[in-house]
């Protein structure tokens, strides 16, 4: 895999002071701390004290907590003081009654534009001018800054993520609510339900434990919203007998916003645990750490196919477990359906 960047630490520097001193070259140094030899260089110089052959991990600390202390104010191109030219700029564009992303779009067009000297500063994002106005010291001139903003609230709103903020699923049954035949594991047909992530939650797999027999099931989705969970749920639970689908427990994730309309096409209850329990879905929780060893974090499970799905499906049903007298899950789930038929041809 090669190494991986990290940061140094304390205590990383006095390795490095007491190799260094010890007559230690900068690569073994580098070695030794899983570092590359090149962050050991860098490290050297930073602390170089007039010249001095010598390390010391002291100043090396010391030139490591001033430059983190400084970095975000080096990288902010609005500070406090409003004379700056590119603070010129945005007032007389609040002043005119415009929006930080308006000015922000103007600025640069402008900066953009052919020999503009004026904006040499370059030009800031409208997030930039919010944070500058809202960063300022509480006083008059805060006070006249939000002002001028069309909508002065006297605090920063959070951003919405996506189209619309979550208020909470609507109509939910609560696990406390879910017959006590589910939690004792006597009757089959009932199952646990949720999503795992890919890298940056970008992308999303389904996953389906049938809680007696523990059978998995895979769900292939184009994405992690309600409408591809409902249509992916909805494809793969339709393949089981109806008799063996009475009920699905899931956490309150957004996912789940259509589940009255998956309850209705699969004739299931759907019941919900309480937030930050993801114990009341244990065998899910289970099942799904024995999925990341085929699907680890960080993956782009966009590139995986339904065949691989069902490969990984494959695995983990044809796997012998202990709580299953070491018979496996799809030999349970299959032992399961037929008890199912011969139920329903003796009631016929």
């Amino acid at each position: 895999m090669g190494i991986q960047y990290k940061h140094l630490t304390e205590s990383d520097r006095l390795s490095i002071d007491s190799m260094l001193l010890l007559g230690h070259s900068q690569r073994f140094v580098a070695q030794a701390l899983g570092v590359s030899p090149s962050t050991i260089s860098r490290e050297v110089r930073r602390a170089n004290v007039m010249d001095s052959w010598r390390y010391f991990a002291v100043f090396g600390q010391r030139v490591r907590v001033a430059r983190r202390k400084s970095a975000g104010h080096q990288r902010r191109k609005l500070g406090n003081d409003v004379r700056s030219a590119c603070w010129k700029h945005v007032l007389a564009g609040l002043r005119r009654g415009w929006s930080p992303q308006q000015i922000a779009g103007r600025l640069k067009a402008m900066h953009c534009a052919a020999n503009e000297p004026s904006l040499s500063m370059g030009y800031v994002c409208h997030e930039t001018i919010y944070c500058a106005i809202y960063a300022q010291p509480r006083g008059a001139l805060r006070t006249e800054l939000v002002k001028l903003l069309r909508k002065s609230h006297s605090g920063r709103l959070p951003r919405a993520r996506g189209h619309r903020r979550f208020t909470g699923l609507q109509n939910m049954t609560s696990i406390d609510l879910r017959p006590p035949e589910v939690a004792a594991r006597i009757v089959p047909g009932h199952w646990e339900g949720d999503l795992i992530k890919g890298a940056r939650n970008a992308s999303a797999v389904g996953t389906i434990v049938e809680r007696t027999s523990r059978y998995v099931m895979l769900v292939k989705l184009d994405g992690g919203n309600a409408g591809t969970v409902l249509e992916g749920f909805t494809r793969r639970l339709r393949s089981v007998p109806a008799s063996l689908r009475k009920t699905l427990t899931y956490d309150q994730g957004t996912e789940m916003a259509l589940h009255d309309t998956l309850a209705k096409r699969l004739h299931m209850d759907i019941f919900f645990c309480d937030p930050h329990s993801p114990w009341q879905r244990g065998t899910n929780e289970n099942a799904n750490g024995l999925i990341r060893e085929y699907l680890p974090k960080g993956s782009n499970l966009n590139q995986v196919s339904r065949q691989q799905l069902s490969c990984i499906e494959y695995a983990l049903n044809s796997r012998p477990r202990k709580i299953l007298g070491f018979r496996t899950p799809a030999e349970v789930f299959a032992e399961l359906k037929l008890n199912n038929i011969a139920g329903v041809a003796l009631q016929n």
